[in-house]
């Protein structure tokens, strides 16, 4: 017996001993790999169909594809094993490897393996490793190279490839050379250097201060000039007889940020008199300012108008003490009721602190919407009481191949939950926020996207069912699950996600759902004294990719060479193959596939309404297979209109406001804050709408008649277009910016993605700009037109870029915003260095040494130089610095 048991215990710890060793053998790989391998990119064609490439045969959308190098160079001992992957995010289809010991393969959104296949022959110590391989259409900036690439290797805990981890992608690519910025090669953009940069900026001119000091931003109704001037060095006092206590305390802690002496001297006088504003002027949020010697008077229509009449005042003031304002009367009023910003945060999160400041400026600069993009594809980003696993779950990203404690990467997150795709904002954070916005008169509008971009959501319900389930709960199991279990539909999201990126909308369970989430998001917002006014259902892009234009039937009769072919019988729309769908097509409750998702939007209307939320709204695509307006049960409907001018945008958005939809002005080559700022790949952004949209294009917007910007601006491929109306226009209800956060990974990038275009953006939505043409049925603008007065439009640009450059950028810096300093134009004749910028007033610099010293640039002096000259631009405040460039 001792014997049996002794030879046991030796076989248990042989045992034990033999999967330690293999432990520590794969946390050896992993540690070899993550430490020692340097990963490059590089660019070898954006343009593989006109280089010979079979983008049509390998299946690639548009029949466009790319070539790019992946070049692995182990910088350590040699690795023999191939039990490894490296897991890494591509925001393109990966549609061929070249180099036959290796495959990729795809796991879901952008996440991708690499791996080695039985002919790998190991990485020697020292050695590169080329691996070419083919993408879908292109990769034009840095940021399409997501970082943190990591290893796994059996069980052993995976590790981030310090080479890929890095918030700058420059640190793992080759940069693009040539006409690699280009999309295909009839694309004219031009790529900004410093001497396209000087050519933009050399019209725009340097205004004297007290030429600007005049200007509120945004621009008011009536503005007339006094005459005089009024010191506030001895502070200001202020007797407020209408703005509520939390209204009034961000008045004095806008000021103090400012450095204004709030218990000074020069009197100010808050009121309210709805009575004295005339007739057309009787609108939420008019006001009246008058700036006399004696003291400053600030009427109201309501408490808004009160709250904009002292921002009004403000805007007229610089930071610190020794501020003087000139004397001036101003009557103003909005041009749209929503001047919104919207920000995501489910596809990576950002900080209740950003968020914060975020509210404090859109009150500066009286914005009133703060659309809040809570849930995505990439997680669900707000404390639900009663559901935890949304959060515990669906709130986080990590490495778990099962998704039952965490989401999988995405938008390179990394393996580890420490990351910019993991967080959420807890019950008391989403309070603290509607109590923040509420006293700056700015409504809180909650976006819960479905039935689409709902992966988040599928996949915490799916942990949760699966939880109750193996406690015997069947029926609270079921109660809330979001998935037909039996739907087999084969189905590619817009981000390459499978079906469980789509809330089902036959199951009653659905329903329950979201009647569940309303209620809580509801609740709270009673909890903080603002009302639950509008609820935003998303809606956008429930499709199949595969399904589109873009595609052609491998079998098909016709065959174009300008399409991908691929086997479409193996295609489904969403809930195609979901039997509870099926029963519900069969009972002619909906008619096809496709208008499940305009149903479950008129589904999810009854539910607002029967709550008592008076405004339904959603991306337009998510009704497009309602009737009109009248489909749904609240009180207004409103779309958020993001079709692209170009594409026929311009005049696509009066058919919705003919149907009765309050159109909400979204357009993503004007107002998408996610794009880059100018054609240059070491911007961030996505760029499928446009190669470039900064400060002065989103200033140049005329957002009511949508056809005027064909004459003002570009297409993305930098070439002239034509659009016309063919509705009638019924107006539209407001303006929105649109922050998506695919590249925006961190709060430092989404400050720089949103300041200070964002302020261009809130003077089209509060100012209609003497540039801006009457919109009429037919007529056609283009780059030929020749119909808009490009004179005013420069004028107000040039005097708006002005104040941005000599007063407002320094608010912003006060305020801890860290917006984009605009990179500097410059050119070198004669020996001669000049240098412009953008938004006059900021000090420009250059260096002769590498950067060692750096010179103030005087534009009188124009100094003389020789070699290569570095320039920037310095903020505001001094202290920090626009991207170096050189020439």
């Amino acid at each position: 017996m001792t014997i049996k048991l002794t030879a046991l215990a030796s076989f248990i710890a042989l045992a034990v001993t033999g999967c330690a060793t293999q432990g520590n053998d794969d946390e050896k790989v992993v540690k070899k790999l993550a430490n020692n391998l340097d990963v490059t990119y590089e660019i070898v064609t954006q343009h593989g169909a006109e280089e010979g490439l079979q983008c049509k045969t390998l299946g690639a959308e548009w029949a466009s594809c790319d070539l790019i190098n992946l070049t692995l160079e182990n910088n350590g001992p040699a690795v023999t094993g191939t039990d490894w992957k490296i897991y890494f995010s591509s925001i393109r289809q990966i549609l061929e490897v070249q180099n036959d010991q290796f495959k990729v393969t795809h796991v879901t959104g952008d996440l991708h393996t690499l791996e080695p296949t039985e002919k790998f022959d190991g990485f020697a110590e020292g050695e590169k490793v080329v691996i070419p391989y083919i993408g879908e259409y292109w990769t034009l900036f840095e940021n399409d190279y997501m970082p943190r690439a990591y290893v796994t290797s059996g069980d052993a805990a995976p590790q981030t490839i310090k080479s890929t981890d890095s918030v700058n992608p420059a640190d793992y690519l080759v940069p693009l050379k040539g006409d690699q910025f280009k999309r295909v090669k009839a694309d004219n953009n031009v790529l900004a250097t410093a001497e396209t940069r000087f050519e933009k900026n050399k019209d725009i001119n340097v205004l004297a201060t007290e030429e600007v000091a005049a200007t509120i931003v945004p621009t008011p109704l009536s503005t007339k000039l006094t005459g005089n001037t009024v010191s506030l060095a001895n502070g200001i006092k202020i007797s407020n007889f209408t703005l509520p206590a939390d209204m009034m305390a961000a008045v004095n802690e806008r000021l103090d940020v400012l450095g204004v002496n709030t218990k000074g001297q020069y009197p100010v006088k808050v009121s309210l008199l709805p009575g004295s504003f005339a007739k057309d002027q009787q609108i939420a949020g008019a006001y009246k300012l008058d700036v006399t010697p004696a003291g400053a008077t600030v009427i109201g229509f309501d408490d808004q108008g009160a709250f904009y009449g002292m921002q009004s005042l403000i805007s007229l003031m610089s930071t610190g003490a020794k501020n003087s304002i000139p004397t001036l009367e101003v009557t103003d009023a909005p041009r749209f009721d929503y001047r919104g910003v919207m920000v995501d945060v489910g596809r990576n999160f950002h900080s209740k602190e950003v968020i914060l400041r975020t509210l404090d400026q859109m009150a500066a600069y009286k914005m009133n919407k703060f659309h809040f993009h809570l849930s995505d594809d990439e997680g669900w980003r707000v404390e639900i009481p009663g559901l935890p696993e949304l959060t515990d779950i669906g709130g986080k990203r990590c490495h778990d191949l099962s998704e039952t404690s965490c989401l999988l990467p995405q938008l390179g997150s990394g393996p580890t939950s420490d990351n910019d795709g993991s967080g959420y904002y807890s019950k008391q954070d989403y309070l603290d926020i509607l109590k923040y916005a509420k006293a700056r008169g700015i409504e809180v509008i909650p976006e819960i996207d479905m039935p689409a971009h709902a992966r988040a959501a599928v996949v915490a319900m799916e942990a949760r069912y699966k939880r109750l389930a193996a406690e015997g709960k069947m029926d609270e199991a079921n109660e809330y699950r979001l998935m037909d279990p039996q739907d087999t539909s084969n189905v590619t999201t817009v981000q390459f996600y499978d079906k469980r990126s789509f809330i089902n909308p036959c199951m009653d369970s659905s329903a329950k759902f979201v009647d569940k989430v309303i209620t809580e998001i509801q609740a709270m917002h009673k909890e903080a004294g603002m009302p639950l006014n509008t609820w935003h259902f998303g809606g956008d892009e429930a499709k199949n990719i595969k399904l589109n234009a873009g595609f052609q039937d491998i079998n098909a009769a016709d065959q174009t060479a300008w399409t991908g072919s691929i086997d479409q019988s193996k295609q489904d729309k969403p809930y195609q193959k979901s039997p509870m769908c099926q029963k519900l097509i069969a009972e002619g409750v909906v008619s096809d596939y496709d208008r499940l998702p305009s149903y479950f939007a008129e589904r999810v209307s009854e539910v607002v309404n029967g709550k008592g939320i008076e405004n339904f709204q959603a991306w337009q695509d998510g009704l497009k297979y309602s009737k009109d307006s009248t489909a749904f049960k609240t009180d207004n409907v409103r779309v958020n209109f993001w079709d692209v001018l170009y594409w026929g945008g311009g005049a696509s958005a009066y058919e919705w406001a003919d149907k009765g939809y309050d159109v909400v002005v979204s357009n993503p080559d004007y107002v998408y804050m996610d794009m880059p700022y100018e054609v240059d790949p070491s911007e961030r952004g996505y760029y499928w709408a446009t190669r470039a949209t900064d400060t002065r294009k989103m200033f140049g917007f005329a957002p009511e008649n949508l056809p005027q910007n064909a004459e003002t601006s570009l297409d993305r491929d930098g070439n002239g277009f034509a659009s016309k109306g063919t509705v009638k226009s019924k107006g539209f209800h407001g303006l929105s910016a649109q922050l998506w956060s695919e590249t925006v990974g961190n709060d430092e990038q989404y400050e720089y993605m949103v300041f200070p275009r964002v302020l261009a953006a809130a003077e089209r939505a509060w100012h209609k700009g003497e540039w801006e043409n009457e919109y009429q049925v037919g007529v056609e603008y283009s780059q030929d037109s020749k119909l808009v007065n490009k004179k005013a439009l420069h004028d107000e640009w040039q005097r708006f870029a002005n104040v941005l450059g000599q007063r407002e950028l320094a608010k912003l810096d006060a305020a801890g915003i860290q917006y984009r300093v605009p990179v500097p134009g410059a050119k070198i004749e004669n020996g001669k260095l000049a240098m412009n910028v953008s938004m006059p007033g900021l000090k420009l610099q250059y260096s002769t040494d590498a950067g060692k010293t750096w010179n103030t640039y005087d534009a009188k002096a124009q100094p003389t130089v020789t070699g290569k000259v570095e320039i920037r631009a310095v903020s505001g405040d001094g202290k920090r610095f626009s991207r170096v460039t050189s020439l």
